[in-house]
């Protein structure tokens, strides 16, 4: 006692659990209507479960006690039953408590809200399924026993379950929200109570209507139940369930409810009863789990769309924050995305370079980078985006101003788990000055783009949650300075740094750091970030300062111990305090190309004088004010130290220097550059120091401050004498190249890459004539002398092979210069230089006017070849070796009605296909076979079967099928016409019928000569029979009788019966079955040779035989053509008896040993026999043109045989005709 002492309720809890149970005994009293029992709608049960699985374990003996209180003066009030058996109900009803809280409390970890599927299911399942079996168990068998109501066991026992299921479906939800939400103060929106109110309505009245009788079935009450448990949720659905049941009660009660009836009916109506309240309980929790369900799956998504909205601003920022241009791209390359910095650098936006049918990755190409780099660099995006590889490009980007700025660009792709690309991101840094002073230096041009590469910016989100209390405590405590703060309390950093701690690194961060994998990253920041702490804690400082970013310069760890310069930047987003996003732009390669910078500053001078090209540069007045050495040793002091009087000192240099053919053009360009700022470049001869004149390539460009003032002018003249040589060699070249090619039997012609033309051969102007003045380019030649009929072609296959630059050929008829136009085949083929780019386009032209006429007499053969195919009247298909059609004529496509490529896209081949649609189903199985078979052995193919046609009819085609071979005897085409033979078949089929008539006229016939001498030898000794009798008669009635003359005629009566007797002997002996013929043997064989000779008529009938013999058969003595007449009679008879049958005809003949006789049994699914005991008799007959003598001859040679032949029912449907024939030994005897 003292265990369960403490856990004991509150005396005003215990008091309300006795009055509601109390009040659901009485309920449930109220509706046992059922005569002869007090079982019904049990409440308590729900109660009872729900209370224990809501307080705790220890309390349970405390409810137990009260529920046995409850119960016995339930009793009392209420049922009146003995007291022992009032107990035993109890414990039943207290174990039912007990087990079902238990189970739902181990399923639900006593978490009991039912707002999951799965909550309301284990609920359904093990507290109103498995938990009321042991009070209905205990309480029948307690009824049984003490025979309370005269009850039964299995009477008693389906009633209480279900009343105890109903209860705790409906109670206990109800329970579960009272003792909840006790406290809780549910408000409604005025259009959610207004929403409750009209429910409410539509509910009472719909209710009182079903259940009044107004209404056809009670099961309309559903829709508003499940309204209010999708709108109300469990709440809604608990407190309508409370209502309907109320409803129910009140109708039932008074006996207008469905459920109410007389005392025979009223144990099932009671039964029903329950069974809807709890169908319509089941239904509503289920439906309003899921509606809850739904509804806390929508709100995570809304928060999770909040948060990642926050979130995409965070990185927004930061990405703008970064001092790089960003764009992100799709898997197929349109870019998506322009960071801010990018948009202010182009002055545009991604929607302004939309273009109607055209790329956004090419329009931004050709409209924001120079004309000079946009192939390279579409080339290399395209290549990336083919291949999945990285690339890294430097090019120049047009500025919003209009200029041009070097860029270092790289682009990597984000993929999937699975390694699908999902998106690209490219970055691109701003190198302009670099590479400007690459240029001046030329050779140290690789070493200087070194020297400013910038690795891609990597991000990491810090979780800084447990952070943010702490500076809530300090500032609590009057913290102003965390600086001081931590300088005074060192420990404090400590704390602050473990609780920073990594949450989520992008794929820079992992390839910065060298992690095998984002989980190595996370944990607290301390792990590689060491060497950094000074620049963490002032991060820190600065976030309890409350400055959102803050970026500073320092140096981190690597996984595996290096140490890396980064920038390191970070970001308080404002919506997410918590969180901190952090930024890393790798530097480490920038701090050493600033240390080779500041070491290579001093060998600037020798490294300039280490260039193999002359370097000089310019005032922006255009005063020389320096020259490397090469070039001074080329020109010679005394020239560089020229000073003329009155004459500008460049002036002065050009005069003395430049050739005097070159002079006065090399220094008016210079001076215009000088006087323009436009870049200055011309090729021009030097004077070396000893005075031969050597040639080369001078150019200039100034370099501009940042208000775009010209500050310095440097200029670089490279030698190219040897070029010069070179390329005069080259002219020389070219000219003996153009002899040789006029020497050849074609015409050549060669266009610039713009597609200027640039060559005709001689050849070609003796044939076609010189292109006139007009004639500049290749579409104006094309239009020239291509025919209309071939020029859109031939011009559309030339402009795709100048825009991919793939070698082409045409061929079209030209016109010539007497006007008449000839074939001819054009080849045309792309010069390029090492690197890739076009320099010219060569054409190469012959005559093919023969062999275009050649294969013009070709392709009239074959259109004539063509039409004889389609005109012939049959119908004709050609296939593949492996039987596949690949064309048919005209006729089989209209018989047919359908072309051969509408088979195609199907799960079947065009072979299968065609078969399967169009021949009849009794004969696919055999033209599958035997097409199966002459494909594989390359026999000839010949069949005849049925073939649908476009109309749905069957016409009769024979197919015949023969293989093309080549000249090693391979297969290369089967050869298939089709001939219509269907009139020719259904003539051959009246033609048997018509045999059939006339054999059967013929059996009339003979049967009327055999009956008319039987009649002629019989009629003489009846006739003399007759008269004697009557002469007999008169001698016996003479008076006096005359005895003699009446023995004499009576004698003679005797001679003539002997005589007829003598006549039908003879016809009897003219019938009489032989034993001559007869052989020892086994009926296998012959019933299969009798199947044999029916098989053709059957197959016509589309009647299918089942033949069933029975192995080791007993030999038996028979006549074989005899016993063969009798199989054949008894199968044509089944066929016969199936002609009004539309399905499943068929015939099954079985033969079995019985005994020692050997039984065979004909049976068939006619429609019977319809006179068993006449269908043996002679001239006896149920067909429209039969005899009658078929089973009459077959009973007489089965009983010669000493057999017997009778008929039964077959079943399910028509008939079956058995003899016997006896095995050798007793057919011997």
């Amino acid at each position: 006692m003292m265990l369960i002492w403490p856990y004991r309720p509150h005396p005003r809890h215990l008091a309300l659990f006795i009055v509601a149970y109390v009040l659901g005994c009485g309920f449930a009293h109220a509706l046992a209507i059922v005569p002869g029992t007090g079982i019904s709608f049990w409440a308590p049960s729900g109660l009872f479960i729900a209370t224990l699985a809501i307080v705790q374990r220890q309390s349970w003996p405390w409810w137990l006690l009260a529920g046995c209180f409850a119960e016995v003066l339930s009793n009392f009030l209420w049922f009146h039953s003995p007291f022992p058996a009032a107990m035993l109900i109890y414990v039943g009803n207290a174990l039912e408590a007990v087990i079902g809280a238990s189970l739902v409390n181990w399923a639900l970890k006593r978490s009991i809200r039912l707002e999951t599927l799965r909550e309301v299911l284990a609920f359904v399942v093990l507290g109103a399924g498995v938990a009321p079996v042991v009070s209905a168990t205990v309480g029948s068998a307690t009824l049984a026993w003490f025979r309370i109501l005269s009850q039964t066991f299995t009477g008693a026992w389906p009633l209480w379950w279900i009343g105890d299921a109903t209860g705790v479906l409906i109670v206990a939800p109800l329970a579960f929200i009272v003792i909840q939400n006790w406290r809780d103060k549910t408000e409604l929106s005025a259009a959610r109570l207004a929403e409750a109110c009209v429910l409410g309505l539509i509910f009472l009245g719909v209710a009182a209507l079903s259940l009044s009788g107004y209404l056809p079935f009670a099961y309309i009450i559903m829709p508003p139940l499940l309204w209010a448990a999708v709108r109300f949720e469990v709440k809604g659905a608990v407190v309508v369930l409370v209502l309907l049941t109320l409803i129910t009660a009140i109708f039932t009660i008074s006996g207008t409810s469905p459920f109410a009836g007389d005392d025979e009916t009223q144990r099932h109506k009671q039964f029903m009863l329950q069974l809807f309240l709890a169908i319509s309980a089941f239904s509503a929790l289920i439906v309003a789990a899921i509606s809850r369900q739904y509804q806390l799956a929508l709100s995570n998504l809304q928060q999770s769309v909040a948060t990642l909205r926050e979130r995409e601003r965070e990185l927004s920022q930061i990405v703008n924050m970064v001092p790089v241009h960003i764009r992100r791209l799709t898997p197929e390359g349109e870019p998506t995305f322009f960071n801010k910095r990018l948009t202010d650098f182009f002055g545009l936006d991604l929607q302004q370079l939309e273009k109607p049918n055209a790329s956004r990755l090419v329009t931004a190409v050709q409209t924001l980078v120079h004309p000079d780099d946009a192939d390279s660099l579409l080339q290399a995006v395209r290549r990336s985006l083919a291949t999945g590889e990285p690339y890294s490009i430097k090019y120049r980007m047009r500025r919003a101003d209009g200029a041009y700025r070097w860029v270092d660009g790289r682009a990597e792709p984000l993929r999937d788990d699975s390694g699908t690309i999902l998106q690209w991101f490219a970055i691109s840094i701003d190198i302009d000055d670099e590479v400007r002073m690459q240029e001046a230096l030329k050779q140290s041009e690789r070493r200087y783009r070194e020297l400013f590469h910038y690795m891609p910016i990597g991000l990491a989100q810090i979780d800084a949650g447990k952070l943010i209390p702490m500076f809530k405590e300090m500032r609590a405590q009057g913290v102003v300075s965390l600086e001081t703060y931590i300088d005074e309390n060192p420990e404090f950093l400590s704390h602050a740094l473990e609780a920073l701690e990594v949450e989520e690194v992008n794929q820079h961060v992992i390839d910065m750091f060298r992690a095998n994998s984002r989980e190595e990253m996370g944990g607290s920041i301390t792990r590689y970030w060491q060497p950094a702490l000074a620049t963490i804690r002032r991060s820190i400082e600065a976030r309890y300062r409350g400055e959102e970013v803050f970026q500073e310069e320092t140096r981190v760890a690597r996984m595996d111990g290096s140490v890396m310069d980064v920038v390191f930047a970070t970001a308080q987003p404002g919506a997410i305090a918590d969180k901190s996003l952090v930024g890393f732009i790798d530097i480490t390669e920038r701090k050493r190309a600033e240390e080779a910078l500041r070491a290579r500053e001093r060998e600037f001078s020798q490294l300039v004088n280490m260039v193999p090209s002359y370097l000089w540069r310019l005032t922006p007045d255009g005063v020389p004010n320096f020259l490397n050495q090469r070039l001074i040793d080329f020109l010679g002091p005394d020239v560089v130290n020229a000073n003329v009087e009155g004459v500008h000192p460049l002036a002065a240099i050009i005069g003395a220097v430049v050739h005097p053919d070159d002079k006065t053009r090399m220094s008016n360009a210079l001076f215009h550059s000088v006087a323009t700022g436009e870049r200055f470049s011309m090729k021009y001869r030097l004077r070396r120091a000893d005075g031969v004149y050597r040639w080369v390539e001078g150019s200039a460009e100034p370099m501009r401050d940042e208000e775009g003032r010209i500050l310095q002018w440097y200029g670089l003249s490279h030698d190219i004498d040897d070029i010069m040589h070179v390329e005069e060699a080259l002219r020389n070249s070219k000219q003996q190249l153009e002899q040789m090619i006029e020497a050849v039997p074609f015409s050549t012609l060669s266009f610039a890459p713009t597609g200027e033309l640039t060559y005709v051969s001689k050849r070609y102007q003796d044939q076609a004539g010189a292109p006139g003045a007009e004639i500049k380019d290749f579409d104006a030649l094309a239009r020239e002398v291509a025919h209309p009929d071939d020029f859109p072609t031939m011009f559309a296959r030339a402009t795709q092979g100048f825009a991919t630059g793939q070698p082409f050929v045409n061929r079209f008829r030209r016109r010539l210069k007497d006007g008449n136009y000839r074939w001819i085949e054009a080849r045309a083929q792309p010069l390029r230089r090492a690197d890739g780019p076009i320099v010219q386009w060569y054409f190469a032209s012959i005559d093919i006017e023969e062999e275009m006429r050649a294969q013009e007499a070709l392709r009239e053969r074959e259109r004539f070849l063509w039409q004889l195919v389609e005109t012939l009247p049959a119908m004709i298909d050609c296939a593949a070796p492996n039987g596949e059609p690949v064309y048919r004529s005209q006729q089989l496509r209209d018989f047919l009605g359908y072309e051969l490529e509408e088979l195609d896209g199907g799960a079947k081949s065009r072979l299968d296909a065609t078969l399967d649609a169009g021949v009849h189903p009794d004969d696919l199985a055999g033209v599958k076979e035997q097409y199966a078979r002459s494909l594989e052995s390359g026999e000839p193919y010949r069949r005849k079967h049925r073939l649908r046609r476009f109309d749905g009819e069957y016409r009769w085609i024979e197919t015949r099928a023969a293989p093309m071979r080549d000249e090693k005897g391979a297969i290369v085409q089967w050869n298939v016409i089709c001939l219509d033979v269907d009139r020719e078949v259904r003539m051959q089929e009246e033609l048997r019928l018509a045999q059939d008539r006339l054999a059967r006229a013929g059996q009339a016939a003979s049967l009327a000569e055999l009956s008319a001498s039987i009649a002629h030898e019989v009629n003489q000794p009846l006739a003399a029979i007759v008269a004697n009798s009557h002469a007999c008669y008169r001698w016996l009635s003479a008076d006096p009788v005359n005895i003699e003359r009446a023995k004499i005629t009576t004698e003679r009566v005797i001679r003539d019966a002997k005589s007829a007797a003598d006549v039908v002997s003879r016809i009897r002996a003219l019938f009489k079955q032989s034993v001559e013929n007869r052989g020892i043997l086994v009926l296998s064989d012959v019933i299969s040779e009798a199947c044999s000779l029916v098989a053709a008529e059957a197959l016509r009938r589309r009647i299918r035989l089942n033949i069933d013999v029975e192995t080791n058969l007993a030999p038996v003595t028979v006549d074989r053509i005899q016993v063969q007449q009798v199989l054949v009679n008894l199968i044509r008879n089944g066929m016969e008896a199936m002609d009004a049958v539309d399905d499943n005809k068929t015939v099954d003949v079985r033969m079995h040993q019985v005994d020692d006789e050997v039984r065979i049994e004909i049976g068939d699914n006619g429609n019977g026999v319809a006179f068993p005991e006449r269908i043996f008799e002679p001239f006896f007959t149920t067909k429209e043109n039969g005899m009658g003598m078929g089973l009459a001859i077959s009973r007489s040679i089965v009983e010669a045989h000493g057999g017997r032949l009778w008929a039964e029912k077959n079943e399910p449907r028509g008939a079956r005709f058995v003899f016997t024939l006896p095995n050798v030994a007793k057919g011997a005897t």
